[in-house]
Formats: C-alpha cells, structure tokens, sequence
C-alpha cells in the first residue's frame, strides 16, 4: 500500500491565497490596454511559458501579452480551485476566447492548467498547459476540418 502525500488548500497566513485571488483577478481584466497591471501578480524574474512560447522576465512578458491581446474581441477565465503545495500551485481553468482572426470571432473554448510558484507575494514561475490545436489548428480553414477529422479518428 502506497501513501500520496497531503496537499494542503493554502496557510491562512501565507501570501499564496492572496496571490492566487490577484492571478484569477488579473485574467479576468486583462487586455492590451491595461498590461501595466503585470507587476501587481509577477515578479521583475517570472519565467513563464505556455505552448505558444516562452520568455524571462517582467518586459518580455508584457511584450508577450501585448502581442497575443493585439487581436483579442474578449477573453475570460473559469477558474477551478487551486491545489496548492508550499510555494507551488496549479489551477485548472476554461478560457472563454473571442478573436479576430480565429473563427470570425466567435467564441471558443479551450480548457487548461496553469502551474505557478509564488515568492514574496509574487508569481515567479508560471507554465500554461493547453491543447494548442484546441486554441487554433482546430479553428483554421480547411486545415481545421483536417484535423478535427484526425482527432476523431484517433480517439
């Protein structure tokens, strides 16, 4: 018999709660014109990545929002509850997207986790994880259908 380790719901006195509650906040007010918000969530340090791409540090963050918001109508975020360890969370989420250029606008969704570690009240790390073909291969003209059609037939 095995024993999984206890995953503690935060400490009440820890900066982590608060944190989070600011992380949810920001993704649910985020666009390009207000990225001067970054630094209330992540430190000058963050490193972060998703399957989209990567980059270090607070600049290059916001450089990277500025470019993936350019052509976002809206975008909000379900989020589930966070497992939280130590200074290491993930939380679940659907992202709610209206973009220019992917369906016409419609909405879509697509469902992933976002794993963060916290210091000083700051998020230092973050790493989304999502099907990126969810986002936008599966959204494309005719390459759309293709493999939309391979999906299905592998599953």
């Amino acid at each position: 018999m095995t024993t999984v380790p206890t995953i503690e719901v935060g400490h009440p006195h820890s900066a982590v709660p608060g944190t989070l509650e600011r992380f949810r906040w920001l993704f649910n007010e985020l666009d390009k014109g207000n990225l001067n918000k970054l630094p209330d969530v992540y430190s000058e340090d963050i490193q972060f990545q998703d399957p989209l791409g990567a980059v270090d540090g607070l600049d290059a963050l916001t450089r990277y929002f500025a470019g993936a918001y350019t052509n976002v109508i809206s975008c909000h975020f379900v989020f589930d509850d966070a497992v939280v360890q130590n200074s290491f969370s993930t939380i679940p989420w659907v992202m709610h997207l209206r973009h220019k250029r992917i369906l016409g606008g419609r909405e879509i969704q697509v469902a992933g986790i976002s794993h963060v570690e916290i210091k000083n009240g700051k998020i230092c790390y973050h790493r989304d994880y999502f099907d990126a073909g969810q986002l936008l291969y599966e959204n494309l003209p005719v390459i759309g259908s293709f493999i939309r059609w391979v999906k299905g037939y592998a599953g």
